[in-house]
């Protein structure tokens, strides 16, 4: 009797704790809406190898379109392209606190899914540090690297939440 009581009491605690999400879009962060670009790298030309970013974040989605200088040849020669070469990832994201965290995947240049080919195929994921905002600006530090990601908005987007 005193297992039948257990059962039930856990079976009631799981079904409460779900719920239903609902089937919209989450909104993500008012902060991060827009088009942002990195328009430039300090001390790029010193590097070995530098990566600038282009963001697209509209509600909780973001698409980013990532363009790699590159001194150093880490691929066959039929990629290494001279040393620059574009690669694009889509996924959802999150701003916590003082951090933003990307999630999703390497994709091709629409945006569908990359099974094979040059460069990263597989997960996207990247956290950074939001150091500062201001209206038309924003300063990200990756946390792998710790180097600094410095945006500037190009084009505002207003969320409209999409039936998922």
């Amino acid at each position: 009797m005193l297992r039948l009581a257990f059962f039930l009491l856990f079976i009631l605690s799981v079904t409460a704790a779900c719920r239903r999400l609902p089937n919209l879009q989450g909104e993500g962060a008012a902060l991060m809406q827009g088009v942002w670009n990195q328009d430039s790298i300090a001390n790029a030309d010193k590097l070995l190898s530098y990566t600038r970013h282009k963001f697209k974040f509209t509600c909780d989605s973001f698409y980013v379109d990532l363009t790699t200088h590159s001194k150093v040849n880490y691929y066959t020669d039929s990629c290494f392209n001279g040393g620059i070469w574009k690669e694009y990832a889509k996924g959802v994201y999150a701003v916590r606190g003082d951090s933003l965290f990307l999630e999703g995947t390497y994709t091709k240049a629409n945006y569908k899914q990359k099974i094979s080919g040059c460069y990263q195929i597989g997960r996207y994921i990247k956290s950074f540090y939001i150091r500062s905002s201001a209206p038309g600006q924003l300063q990200l530090e990756s946390v792998n690297d710790q180097r600094e990601c410095n945006l500037v908005l190009k084009e505002q987007i207003i969320c409209k939440p999409k039936a998922l």
